[in-house]
């Protein structure tokens, strides 16, 4: 089966890691957030690569840069979250930097992306 078009994007692939960061780090976070701060930031971030899914998958640029659009929100929802995860103690300063060197790479190719479209 051949590879969705979307996979061989190095923005797709590095939102995907982020999204798939922020599912294991937030299994550390306390059980009475799980319909709060949790639920919020994973849905945040798997936001991101769903959209650049999305995206793809349409017919022509205006869609296309659409879902980019949506995705940069959620970019920056997930930017805010993880301050606030720290700030509650939720994560270390060494997960958070972790979290947020990778939603920095990430934010820049999807903004590069965004612009190029």
């Amino acid at each position: 089966m051949k590879e969705a078009n979307y996979k061989r994007l190095i923005v797709w692939q590095r939102a995907d890691e982020l999204a798939y960061k922020v599912y294991l780090e937030t299994k550390n976070f306390p059980k009475e957030e799980m319909y709060g701060i949790i639920s919020q930031l994973r849905r945040a971030a798997l936001s991101i690569p769903t959209n650049l899914v999305e995206g793809c998958g349409r017919h022509g640029k205006k869609e296309l840069k659409q879902f980019l659009n949506i995705a940069l929100g959620s970019q920056a929802e997930v930017e805010y979250l993880l301050d606030f995860s720290f700030r509650l103690g939720y994560l270390t300063k060494e997960g958070l930097e972790k979290l947020q060197n990778l939603r920095q790479e990430a934010g820049s190719l999807l903004w590069n992306f965004y612009i190029s479209t």
